[in-house]
């Protein structure tokens, strides 16, 4: 494949975007902590210093300091980051598959299936989705399963509106017209011409998804709705800051970054998908410049 070539294709599109580039390299950065935490953390999550306790960045051989405990802070953070982006990324999966499928039967069949479907995601972003997901755990218990469930259905009406609006533009262009009159069933209408062609804008939504999905779940592990103790998690290592604020500040700041970080970097990558992917951004872009 020739640079031309390369340079046509998504990947290298968004290679050339500097905010996307950026927001790759942290989401990328933040996948590679999380999938081999267990080999590069310093010390295993819950292994406890007690004559090391509170020891400031830098102490010894604590590079971000330790907790109440003695836990080595960052290697409760790389742990974190395990629990943190698994959640978020199967919660964000569920709800992708299970609002996408509800978004393009409502937007290609229409009638009462279309009724159905949407007045039921109406219900639910009827919620602020954050009381909607604190409601949800709070009823269900606190636990790694039961967060998943509950961001999974704050987020389903998103995806299932994004679906249809696309659905409802694709469904009346030509091409559709065309192979609908050559014969072809809805099954394969929808397989092969609509699924892939509303998938763009479905992919940039989860991008995006993935960042509220990660502050969702340290909210609920902070009000104690999310992951137990003594497990790892951002929110619960926030949550436990809370007293020893003035006497270890680091205790709150880590996890305070490393969440303010991840939520930055899906942000910028699903800005950046949204320009590369979106051919009307692209043509605007080219004008200006």
């Amino acid at each position: 494949m020739n640079n031309r070539n390369f340079q046509k294709t998504t990947l290298g599109r968004l290679l050339r975007h500097r905010t996307g580039t950026l927001g790759l390299v942290i989401v990328a950065l933040y996948l590679f902590v999380a999938l081999a935490a267990g080999l590069i953390a310093p010390f295993a999550p819950e292994e406890m210093h007690t004559k090391d306790r509170l020891q400031p960045p830098g102490g010894g051989s604590y590079v971000l300091g330790t907790d109440e405990f003695g836990r080595d802070i960052l290697s409760r953070l790389m742990h974190g980051a395990t629990n943190s982006l698994r959640v978020a990324l199967i919660s964000v999966a569920v709800s992708g598959v299970l609002g996408t499928l509800a978004g393009i039967l409502s937007g290609f069949l229409g009638g009462w299936v279309e009724t159905v479907l949407m007045r039921l995601m109406d219900l639910i972003f009827a919620f602020p989705a954050i009381l909607l997901a604190l409601s949800i755990s709070a009823a269900l218990g606190p636990g790694d399963s039961n967060t998943i469930l509950a961001i999974s259905i704050v987020y389903l009406p998103i995806f299932a509106r994004v679906a249809r609006g696309s659905v409802l533009q694709i469904k009346e262009m030509e091409y559709i017209e065309a192979t609908r009159s050559l014969g072809a069933g809805k099954v394969r209408l929808v397989l092969q011409h609509i699924l892939p062609n509303s998938l763009t804008p479905t992919i940039v939504q989860a991008s995006l998804a993935l960042s509220w999905a990660i502050l969702t779940e340290a909210s609920l592990s902070f009000l104690g709705l999310g992951t137990m103790p003594p497990a790892p998690s951002w929110g619960l290592m926030l949550s436990d800051s809370r007293k020893l604020m003035e006497l270890a500040p680091w205790m709150a700041i880590a996890p305070g970054l490393a969440i303010m970080g991840g939520i930055l970097g899906f942000n910028l990558l699903g800005d950046g998908l949204r320009d590369v992917l979106d051919p009307r951004l692209r043509a605007l872009v080219k004008k200006q410049k």
